[in-house]
């Protein structure tokens, strides 16, 4: 299940790119547009600045920015920064990986097998698709 911390940095990122003007935003601005309460905005938007998706801008006129094209921002990227792993078990993860306690042999394993079916093809949606193409900027 997809977090509200990724639906909510997801929704942001969103409303960010389809600013015409690029210029920073406030976050009391997304959080009303978005719905989302300020404070839980305030450390997604800062955990997105930390990982080199967003910039800011202190003082009158400042707020959040995108600092790549909507287009050069994969999901891959965002889901792993915000939700982790995107793999459903530990012993599919490219990045996270970790043998299941319970599991002597992963290649006869049967939820191994349909794990990675998962993962690949979820991993295939997200790298083809981007920020530019959820909000169709």
């Amino acid at each position: 299940m997809l977090s509200k911390k990724t639906k909510y940095g997801i929704k942001a990122l969103t409303y960010l790119a389809k600013q015409e003007n690029k210029n920073p935003v406030a976050i009391a601005t997304i959080s009303k547009s978005e719905n989302i309460s300020l404070k839980f905005l305030e450390t997604i938007l800062l955990t997105l600045r930390k990982n080199g998706i967003l910039g800011s801008k202190k003082g009158k006129g400042g707020g959040y920015y995108l600092l790549k094209s909507p287009s050069d921002i994969p999901m891959t990227t965002v889901m792993r920064i915000l939700e982790g792993p995107i793999s459903m078990v530990p012993c599919v993860s490219l990045n996270f990986y970790e043998k299941c306690d319970d599991c002597p042999d992963e290649n006869a394993c049967s939820v191994h097998r349909l794990m990675i079916k998962v993962r690949d093809n979820t991993l295939d949606i997200f790298r083809n698709t981007s920020l530019a193409d959820l909000c169709k900027c």
